[in-house]
C-alpha cells in the first residue's frame, strides 16, 4: 500500500467519524431545543464543523430542520464549507496553485 493511499484512508476515515460526531452533536443540540434544556453553544457546534465535520453536520441541518434560519450561524457554517472545498482543490492540485499565484 502507497504512502499516498495510506494518508488518503485516514483522512477519509477522520472526516467520516468527525462528521458523525459533527451530526450527532446537531442532533443533541435539537433534542435539548425541544425539551428547552440547556443546548451546546453554536461555537461548539462550528467547531465541530470546522475541524472536518462540515458534511455531517449540514446534512444533520437539513435532515432535522435546525438552524437551518438561524443567521449568522448558517452563513458561517456554509463559510466553513466553501474554505474545506478550497483548501481541498489546493492540496490535490497543486500546481493550479502555481499558476494562479502567477497570474495575480
Amino acid at each position: 500500500m502507497s504512502a499516498n493511499y495510506t494518508i488518503a484512508l485516514i483522512a477519509a476515515a477522520y472526516v467520516g467519524v468527525i462528521s458523525i460526531i459533527g451530526f450527532l452533536a446537531f442532533a443533541w443540540d435539537k433534542h435539548c431545543a425541544v425539551q428547552n434544556t440547556r443546548r451546546i453553544p453554536e461555537s461548539e457546534l462550528l467547531s465541530i464543523a470546522f475541524i472536518g465535520g462540515i458534511v455531517g453536520s449540514i446534512a444533520a441541518q437539513h435532515l432535522l430542520r435546525h438552524k437551518t434560519r438561524k443567521q449568522p450561524f448558517k452563513s458561517f457554517l456554509y463559510g466553513i464549507a466553501a474554505l474545506q472545498v478550497l483548501l481541498i482543490l489546493a492540496l490535490s492540485f497543486p500546481d493550479m496553485l502555481l499558476e494562479l499565484s502567477d497570474f495575480l
